[in-house]
């Protein structure tokens, strides 16, 4: 299993709302071909930003199956004029994270994405794979992934919650485990994060 994750950095004003609304629009047309795991826009960290996610069992799949939907007359989305720039990455999932798609575990998703030195993933994994059962003692990890094609040796990791207070909550409360978090920050380059807002249609919500 891979995912795609697709960025969209979108122009200021209403550019987001209305692709998100062309994208819903031409959604079920490109369901045919296969299904979207998730779709979000930013609310906290880089602004006016759409994400969406897609699962394929493997690169071959992806290639033929945005072949195909690529003919379909009626994808991509209309109203693309507001896309300033894309990006698009390939995502190898942690072997212990659950599968992305149809669940609602929380009204917004913190996506935290480390970037580590290369050659240490394999040990990142590893480490996290050990620590995350103490982690989910608080609230569940949505799901943890490694770069392998596009922006190389960064960790995405995907986290609900209810509500701002419970984020606060939940993050000092589990920092003052000691088994929490995994000891990797000596491979650490950058850490960055951002606020996502599912939209009405994205499976995950």
């Amino acid at each position: 299993m891979i995912y795609e994750m697709r960025t969209y950095n979108m122009k200021p004003g209403g550019a987001v709302a209305e692709f998100e609304a062309s994208f819903a629009e031409s959604l079920p047309h490109r369901e045919k071909y296969s299904k979207l795991a998730a779709f979000f826009h930013t609310d906290f960290g880089p602004l006016n930003q759409v994400i969406h996610i897609w699962p394929y069992e493997s690169l071959s799949e992806r290639e033929r199956i945005v072949a195909e939907a690529g003919k379909d007359p009626n994808w991509p989305p209309k109203n693309l004029d507001g896309i300033v720039d894309m990006t698009s990455d390939i995502l190898i999932p942690a072997p212990f994270t659950r599968p992305l798609g149809d669940q609602a575990l929380g009204r917004f998703y913190e996506m935290r994405t480390y970037t580590f030195r290369a050659g240490t993933m394999q040990e990142v994994v590893k480490r996290w794979e050990a620590a995350m059962p103490y982690r989910e003692e608080y609230s569940p990890c949505a799901g943890c992934f490694y770069s392998d094609v596009g922006s190389l040796n960064k960790w995405v990791h995907l986290w609900p919650y209810n509500s701002l207070d419970d984020r606060l909550r939940i993050r000092a409360e589990s920092t003052k485990d000691p088994n929490w978090p995994p000891a990797t920050r000596e491979f650490q380059i950058k850490a960055e994060n951002k606020l996502l807002i599912p939209a009405s249609f994205s499976p995950m919500h």
